[in-house]
Formats: structure tokens, C-alpha cells, sequence
């Protein structure tokens, strides 16, 4: 069986700029695993280029449940399967959340749709917000709510859950980490990236992956989250012999 993510010595560049340097990752279907890494790591990097943002340059190989992704647009991608919630969900006046689920199903083909929306609703107590511009005024913590209806409507095969606990207090990052959970499956793989372990003490995560300077430098059970939290990345990046981002680094924000 194919899993959901396949990532093979995966590099990308922005101009001249260097920024992934030979990323390997394997998601199967099934598992949650996370993503750790400081800022100027190449995480959201390497969320940009599996969505195919089209100002980087990639080479090595992307696959979702065996089939290439480089190359194909944004919205092949998504056909494929390819899914991402945004760490800072856009607000879209004038067009309700129903409105973006009607068009998600005329897209979709698939039959049980109606069903799919109904049961996602009534699980994630969306009822309320349908009828709503999507996402305007709502909290960090109700945006983070439709994007994992959303996700649970759309029924991807891989997803990228970039950030999602960013500028939540913190019930909503336990609500949030309750949603992930519940969307586990069979049919799914869950990537997200964090730059901390909160979210994640509130979850079962399968695996745990660590960037540094545009590649994965370690990987290992959830305890590798609880490793970080008490050395930081500073005590890793001595042991690998890696230089730490100073602030005139171009890869500090990347």
C-alpha cells in the first residue's frame, strides 16, 4: 500500500536562494505525525512547495498515495487529494461557508456528500457559522473549527495542518488537537507543522519529524517532542554540528 505522503530527497530553491536541501518523508495513511523545526527551518517551505506555490523551483520527488505531484497545479493537486489548512485562515466577505461546501461538492463527484456535510456539522457544531462569510469575525479558534470541517467534508488523503495552534489561547489549541483526533482514519494521513509541543500534549501523534536548515535531521516516537522541550533545538543543532540562524539569516523566515 502507497502511503498517503511520499517525500524522496525533495529540494527547492527561491531565486538563488537555496531552502530545502534533500527532504525525505514518509505519512502513511492512518497516522498523525508532526513536524518541528525553529523559524528559518523550511517547514512552511516545504508546505508551500507540496501545494506548488509557483515561484520555487523543486527537484526530487512528491507523491500523494503514488501518484507525482511536482508539476501539477494547485488545483490537480487538490484533486489528487492534497489538502491544507492555513495557520492565519483568510477571512472571504460576501461568500458564506455553505456556499464554498456547495461548490466542494459539485467538484467533488462523490456520492454521500450531503450525508458527509451533515454528520461534519453536527460533529464540529458548525450549524451556527454556515450561513456566515466564511471566517469573518470569527475566533482563532472557530476558524481553526471551519477549516477542520472543511477538511473533514473534503476527505483528502493527505493533509497539512500548518501551524494550526498559532494565536490560540489555550482551550482552543485542546479543542483544536479533540478535532484532529477525531478526523483520524484510515483514509487519511495528518501532517502538522508546529514550532512547539503544546498542541501535541493533547494528542497522540504517531511520529515526530525535526528540521533544520531544509532537511529532516531526526525523527522518532512522540518522547521526541518532550526531548525538545527541555534541551531546545540549540542542544540538537551542537550535536549534528549545525550552525544556528543568526538575524541577518535570508532563511529566517522561510
Amino acid at each position: 500500500m502507497n502511503p498517503a505522503l511520499a517525500v524522496n530527497n525533495l529540494c527547492a530553491r527561491l531565486g538563488e536562494l537555496e531552502i530545502l536541501t534533500g527532504v525525505d518523508l514518509e505519512v502513511p495513511f492512518g497516522e498523525i505525525h508532526a513536524l518541528m523545526g525553529p523559524n528559518g527551518s523550511g517547514k512552511s517551505t516545504l508546505s508551500h512547495v507540496l501545494m506548488g506555490k509557483p515561484e520555487y523551483v523543486a527537484t526530487g520527488s512528491a507523491e500523494v498515495d503514488g501518484v507525482p505531484i511536482l508539476g501539477l497545479a494547485v488545483h490537480e493537486r487538490a484533486r489528487l487529494g492534497l489538502f491544507e489548512a492555513f495557520q492565519y485562515p483568510v477571512e472571504v466577505p460576501g461568500v458564506t461557508l455553505d456556499e464554498l461546501i456547495a461548490e466542494m461538492g459539485e467538484a467533488s463527484g462523490n456520492g454521500g456528500f450531503a450525508t458527509r456535510v451533515a454528520t461534519a456539522s453536527d460533529r464540529l457544531r458548525m450549524d451556527p457559522f454556515r450561513t456566515r462569510p466564511i471566517n469573518l469575525g470569527l475566533s482563532g479558534g472557530e476558524k481553526k473549527r471551519s477549516e477542520m470541517f472543511q477538511l473533514a467534508v473534503a476527505t483528502p488523503k493527505i493533509t497539512i495542518l500548518d501551524e494550526i495552534d498559532s494565536g490560540l489561547d489555550i482551550d482552543a489549541v485542546r479543542e483544536v488537537a479533540a478535532l484532529v483526533e477525531s478526523l483520524r482514519s484510515e483514509t487519511l494521513g495528518v501532517l502538522i507543522i508546529t514550532h512547539y509541543s503544546r498542541i501535541l500534549r493533547y494528542m497522540s501523534p504517531d511520529r515526530i519529524h525535526v528540521m533544520l536548515r531544509g532537511r529532516i535531521v531526526r525523527s522518532g516516537g512522540p518522547e521526541l517532542a518532550d526531548d525538545l522541550e527541555q534541551s531546545g533545538y540549540d542542544e540538537l543543532r551542537r550535536e549534528l554540528g549545525i550552525p544556528g540562524v543568526v538575524a541577518s539569516d535570508p532563511l529566517a523566515n522561510l
